[in-house]
């Protein structure tokens, strides 16, 4: 099954609860896990384990050959993106902007627009015990997210099979990014905090989730700190509510020194058997 941890904002204790829950999963069923966080993965910090490969990720995008070019403008006509431009008798494009969809280079008469590699950033794959974890950063000034998430993706799949579990550690909020990383999920676990701004971005996350069409549950991360206000939240959408992580001054600590929670809190580690139970009791796809 692939699960999706997903959380309407950051800070919320998503990457805390996927790194936690994957390898406590690890210790009795094969298991994958992928930090799709790209502008910021920080899943391997709590991870010690050996490098299985490592490569540079590239994607297509289109470059002008201004001998071969006509000038015709069809290029910045097909552009769903505006990422070309004619401007005079130059043909500007701007790898930022372009989704690599091969329209332009594919309809140039003159084919003056072909596909060359650019990097995107680099992905690492490693193994401890069951657990594969895989990890992608974004190169410096690489604006897009999307293109790295579906390669992590599409590694995974080939390189990971077999697994009683996915987990994906997805980009916070409801962006592009976002719904790349969660809309081949079998189910989505939002992860929010009982303030103001939790409840706020919790909402906003459980409509992308529906509009998506994903089955979900939410977990409260530090319980304690705000009101019961996403509780009622919860009961009023039907949304069960799956853990309840308490703030605690040892989880922070652990935390900071990038430690695993799991093994040194017993509260913490009975919620995330808790939520390990309720997975099993989803229907599995046949």
């Amino acid at each position: 099954m692939k699960i999706a941890i997903a959380s309407g904002k950051g800070g919320t204790g998503k990457t805390t609860l996927a790194v936690n829950l994957a390898l406590r999963a690890a210790e009795t069923m094969p298991v994958a896990l992928l930090d799709l966080d790209v502008e910021e993965p920080n899943g391997g910090i709590f991870i010690q384990a050996e490098i299985v490969e490592q490569r540079t990720m590239h994607r297509l995008v289109p470059e002008w050959d201004e001998a071969s070019c006509t000038l015709c403008g069809k290029c910045a006509d097909v552009c769903r993106f505006n990422a070309i431009l004619k401007l005079g008798k130059k043909i500007i494009v701007m790898p930022e902007l372009c989704h690599s969809c091969h329209a332009c280079s594919e309809l140039c008469p003159a084919g003056a627009l072909p596909m060359r590699e650019t990097v995107l950033g680099k992905l690492r794959h490693y193994r401890l015990g069951k657990l594969d974890f895989v990890e992608s950063k974004l190169e410096i000034g690489v604006e897009m997210a999307s293109p790295l998430i579906g390669q992590t993706i599409g590694y995974a799949e080939s390189r990971c099979p077999g697994k009683s579990y996915v987990f994906r550690d997805c980009p916070p909020g409801t962006s592009c990014a976002v719904m790349d990383a969660t809309k081949d999920a079998d189910f989505v676990i939002l992860v929010t905090e009982p303030t103001p701004f939790g409840l706020h971005d919790l909402g906003l996350a459980v409509e992308t989730m529906r509009h998506l069409g994903k089955p979900m549950a939410v977990v409260i991360n530090r319980m304690g700190i705000g009101n019961d206000d996403v509780l009622r939240y919860c009961e009023s959408e039907r949304l069960p509510v799956w853990g309840k992580f308490p703030n605690r001054r040892e989880i922070a600590e652990l935390y900071s020194r990038g430690e695993l929670i799991y093994p040194q809190v017993e509260a913490f580690r009975r919620e995330l058997d808790s939520i390990l139970q309720q997975l099993e009791s989803l229907p599995r796809q046949p």
